[in-house]
């Protein structure tokens, strides 16, 4: 098996050490079914073009450029060259500035995640930083251009190596108030919330990311499986949100039911038989895809 592709190449610098380091892609979306757009009447793959708004003749590449909107259908032309040459100058080096708590900065601030491993005469010094960072629990600030914009980048220990999640500027995550603001102060009655401390106490566990399915992508893999075979696809009902008046006796029968659940026995297989359910379903899809593009 070939060794995965490096993201970035550069160093990471604590104080007056310095190691070479190589960020990898840590999530990636590429195993999710994906879609080409077709002709209706064809049956043909569609391809996109660029038309000029108000002529509607098709703009080739070369006569393609980009602008900046400054208001009424006028625009601040740029060059390829003039945005190069806005790029931040790159030395290739996450500059650590700070030692923070882990848990210090709120989630909304995380962008993408991505493995920073250490490259070949970097093991002992990466080594010590991450044993160091693990030992004190602390996380670290850093910074340096990432594919062509200068970036804020959370560290943190994770297994033998670091993690480090690009984290989104200020102006980027919107107020909360934004989406709360408007909500109403209401009161809660007492047994309501005795009844949703219960519902919560019995529902108290860890999180394990390969017990938890996609069921867009198994149910669009399914959809596939059903138009391929001829069969029909049987659609999932939306669930009814609570009306108020329902609220307390919702709760109740939750109640009632977490106590049930907690005195029958636990099953093992469920889970796993629905994911090797998915994967022979994704695999047929990919198959019909294929069948059909041969055809």
């Amino acid at each position: 098996m070939s060794s995965p592709r490096a993201n970035w190449k550069g160093h990471i610098r604590f104080g007056e050490v310095t190691c070479p380091v190589a960020l990898y892609t840590a999530a990636s979306a590429s195993e999710r079914i994906s879609f080409n757009i077709l002709n209706r009447k064809t049956g043909n793959r569609v391809r996109r073009e660029f038309i000029d708004s108000e002529t509607g003749k098709l703009v080739e590449h070369d006569d393609q450029m980009k602008g900046y909107e400054i208001g009424n259908g006028r625009y601040v032309v740029l060059e390829p060259e003039e945005i190069a040459a806005a790029i931040p100058d790159s030395d290739k080096t996450l500059a650590i500035s700070a030692f923070i708590p882990c848990d210090e900065i709120d989630d909304v601030y995380f962008d993408k995640p991505y493995y920073l491993a250490p490259q070949e005469t970097g093991e002992e010094a990466f080594s010590l930083l991450r044993n160091a960072m693990q030992e004190a629990k602390v996380a670290a600030i850093a910074s340096t251009v990432l594919f062509r914009r200068l970036r804020t980048v959370l560290i943190r220990p994770h297994g033998s190596g670091l993690v480090a999640t690009t984290l989104n500027f200020d102006y980027e995550v919107r107020s909360a108030n934004d989406a709360f603001g408007d909500m109403a102060d209401i009161g809660i009655d007492t047994e309501m919330l005795d009844l949703a401390s219960h519902i919560i106490a019995t529902k108290k566990g860890s999180y394990d990311a390969s017990k938890f399915d996609d069921r867009y992508d198994e149910a669009l893999a399914e959809l596939v499986k059903a138009k391929f075979e001829g069969k029909p696809f049987k659609k999932v009902a939306s669930p009814k949100a609570s009306k108020p008046s329902d609220l307390l006796q919702a709760l109740r029968d939750s109640a009632g039911a977490t106590r049930k659940a907690a005195n029958k026995p636990k099953s093992t297989n469920s889970n796993t038989s629905r994911k090797k359910t998915a994967k022979s379903d994704k695999a047929t899809a990919t198959t019909a895809s294929s069948r059909r593009k041969a055809g």
